[in-house]
């Protein structure tokens, strides 16, 4: 058995301000992961989820971006809000959250 039930992985890369591609820690990624962890914290599931910290996911552009195993599913959250909807829809209750799932999932 796994030592998680689900690993969520947020982009946190910092590219250069001209970087055309842009970068998820400009987007506010590390805020969303702080917020991310403190949730997971609060509502007990520490130990059952675990909520990493991640280089560039190659999909900074449409950034932030985050990817939650062992579901393989890519999401691009841009508020608090968005976190709190995948936390109640996909981490309690196993749904993914459609809307905020990125158009592809990049390449390896």
């Amino acid at each position: 058995m796994p030592p998680f039930e689900k690993h969520i992985f947020i982009c946190i890369n910092e590219r250069k301000a001209d970087d055309a591609r842009g970068c998820c820690h400009s987007r506010g990624s590390a805020e969303l992961l702080d917020y991310m962890k403190g949730r997971i914290h609060d509502l007990g599931l520490k130990g059952k989820i675990r909520v990493n910290k991640a280089g560039c996911l190659d999909a900074c552009a449409q950034g932030p971006s985050m990817v939650i195993y062992p579901d393989d599913v890519w999401y691009a959250p841009k508020t608090k809000e968005d976190m709190e909807e995948i936390i109640t829809e996909h981490i309690q209750n196993n749904r993914p959250v459609t809307r905020l799932t990125l158009p592809f999932k990049p390449k390896a």
